[in-house]
């Protein structure tokens, strides 16, 4: 229950930041980063659910928002009509880079003064066996790509 609750937590105020300064949600922020990290900044939709836990519907209702903002356009597959991908615009790119700055500061505010480098890579370690997933890079995207 504890882990539960500091993820509530952490996820809570991570969320009010992001919206408060960016209007994005920490389900928008990683959206944006993930196809910022993928190959010519596009995913499946199908794919980008999985990773992030969400439904189909529940997929196309997040990047619905973000195609309204201009941050995502979807994209067609030629050789498969049923494949949707979601493609990172140009604003979608500076979008992210802005909420960036301010969702790994955050991150090290609520880590970094809690555990020492050993312990956050035990961190990371112990949670990645339970997601069944590497840990992830905590940096922003650079402004190469």
């Amino acid at each position: 229950m504890s882990l539960l609750r500091a993820h509530a937590a952490a996820t809570r105020q991570l969320n009010a930041q992001l919206n408060a300064e960016h209007g994005l949600t920490i389900s928008d922020f990683e959206v944006l980063l993930r196809l910022a990290r993928a190959p010519e900044s596009r995913m499946r939709r199908v794919d980008l659910a999985g990773e992030l836990l969400l439904t189909a519907s529940g997929m196309t209702r997040l990047l619905d928002g973000l195609e309204r903002a201009g941050f995502v356009e979807r994209g067609g597959c030629p050789e498969d009509r049923r494949v949707v991908y979601a493609v990172l615009t140009d604003e979608g790119l500076a979008k992210l880079r802005e909420a960036a700055v301010t969702h790994f500061e955050q991150v090290d505010d609520l880590f970094g003064g809690r555990f020492d480098e050993h312990e956050l890579d035990e961190l990371a370690a112990l949670l990645s066996r339970l997601g069944g997933s590497e840990p992830a890079e905590c940096a922003p995207p650079s402004e190469d790509g």
